[in-house]
């Protein structure tokens, strides 16, 4: 019953070996309590080391409350230790397994990680430990790295032709983060967050989980149709009018100065999502609606579309009336970002490497999309109607008569294929938008674009979604 199986690690004493595996037998309740523990004499002898050995481990376990002794009596086990004791005959519930990763996975939000250039980022970030003076390493400003402020600012006037001060942006652990502290900075008593109907989840999670309600703005192929908005009172309203997420409308110019109006006449802040602005493959950048009124909007960017998503740098642009509640929010958050990754995208930024990649980039999801878009001609020719494929690294495919539900779902990972009905985006399922599937591509090869499209087809085939599939 005692005995240990040694490990052979020197830094681990023979007496931490001896507590651990007494530790483990005591939680799993292998030794029961008020159990007899043996003399330290007999269990030196029993495993063959000495007795002050068996002693130190001993002193362990009444130091932690595993074990109790009084003076004369013999050490027992404590009670109310043991944290996995199953009685004999009662079998443990089955542990399911996880669902395996899709063959081809459309998921949305994925750059193709692997034409970043990571030889000289990894020498920028190489540069920046050798660079940064010792006052960078340590607790800095709530609103980041002041170099990298600086370099937003030049980058959003070359690819936005945004004019925007350096103190006005605020450095965030990617645009999730952001959210965060906008929903809390906003929030008021009653007022609702108004939302793009669909949307992202992340936003509505992130309202929702704080108990704030919600309101909805309805989308067409144009993006948020604002007249739908009907609260005056609102905490804030978030849209993405570059490129609606997921259906991908450019929000027009009528729109755009519409809700502008109802945020000056109404007293409340605009937040702008652009999450793939620099990803447009028919005309230049579209202009974000920060452009036309910089005192209502809050524009949030991110580098994780751009360069890759481990890198969790983002920011926001600021009112000045929002910056001083924000750097107290900050503070008592996390602070500030690790300050070597700033480091290397100031470099980055500054020496114009970050414009040679983004239009590497852009070539490359621009054959993409030629690619995604020519297998669905193939599988399913004019039958399916893409929406917003001019910019961004997904497509939403509307099959006429489909609806997608939960089944779907299921059988689309039974078969391989790691795709999402839009109609998942809503916190419930809605009729509308059910004929639509999103499709991210920007991750994908020709050859997994192709084979998953035609394992759609397949799937579409053989099930009974509503749709029926033509095409050559």
């Amino acid at each position: 019953m005692w005995k240990i199986q040694w490990q052979d690690k020197k830094e681990l004493s023979l007496a931490r070996q001896i507590f651990l595996s007494l530790r483990e037998r005591i939680l799993a309740g292998q030794l029961a309590a008020g159990e007899r523990m043996p003399s330290t004499r007999e269990l030196a002898g029993s495993l063959g080391v000495s007795r002050n050995t068996v002693c130190e481990a001993y002193d362990m376990l009444l130091a932690e409350g595993f074990t109790v002794s009084r003076q004369g009596a013999p050490t027992r086990i404590a009670r109310d230790v043991c944290l996995d004791y199953k009685p004999d005959g009662v079998a443990t519930a089955p542990v399911k397994p996880e669902a395996g990763t899709p063959v081809w996975d459309f998921a949305t939000g994925r750059p193709d990680i692997t034409l970043f250039p990571w030889k000289l980022w990894n020498k920028m970030l190489g540069e920046a430990a050798g660079q940064l003076p010792p006052g960078q390493w340590g607790y800095t400003s709530p609103q980041g790295y002041e170099l990298l402020c600086g370099e937003i600012a030049c980058w959003l006037l070359r690819s936005r032709g945004m004019l925007v001060k350096p103190a006005d942006i605020f450095i965030t652990a990617g645009a999730t983060q952001a959210f965060y502290l906008l929903v809390g900075l906003l929030h008021k008593t009653g007022a609702p967050f108004v939302l793009e109907n669909p949307s992202h989840p992340a936003m509505y999670t992130v309202i929702t989980d704080r108990g704030y309600p919600v309101q909805w703005l309805e989308v067409d192929e144009q993006g948020a149709i604002v007249e739908t908005l009907t609260e005056s009172a609102v905490s804030a309203v978030y849209v993405t009018p570059s490129h609606q997420f997921p259906l991908g409308g450019i929000l027009p110019a009528g729109r755009r100065a519409a809700l502008i109006r109802l945020a000056r006449d109404n007293d409340f802040y605009i937040i702008e999502d652009d999450y793939d602005g620099e990803f447009r493959y028919a005309g230049p950048a579209i202009s974000p609606l920060y452009s036309l009124d910089a005192s209502h909007v809050i524009y949030v960017g991110t580098f994780s579309k751009t360069l890759f998503p481990a890198l969790r740098l983002g920011f926001v642009i600021l009112p000045k009336p929002l910056q001083e509640k924000w750097r107290h929010y900050r503070k008592y958050m996390d602070v500030q970002n690790p300050v070597l990754e700033q480091a290397a995208l100031t470099a980055f930024l500054r020496t114009r490497a970050m414009d040679k990649h983004i239009r590497r980039m852009r070539r490359s999801y621009g054959e993409k999309r030629s690619c995604f878009l020519q297998a669905v001609q193939e599988h399913f020719a004019d039958s399916v109607c893409p929406w917003g494929d001019a910019s961004g690294l997904h497509v939403a495919l509307q099959f006429p008569g489909a609806e997608f539900g939960e089944r779907f779902v299921e059988e689309s990972r039974a078969a391989g294929l790691g795709i999402r009905p839009v109609n998942r985006l809503y916190p419930s399922l809605h009729e509308q938008h059910r004929d639509k599937l999103l499709l991210g591509y920007g991750h994908l090869n020709a050859g997994q674009i192709q084979e998953g499209m035609s394992a759609l087809r397949r799937l579409m085939e053989r099930g009974d979604y509503g749709y029926v599939t033509r095409g050559s």
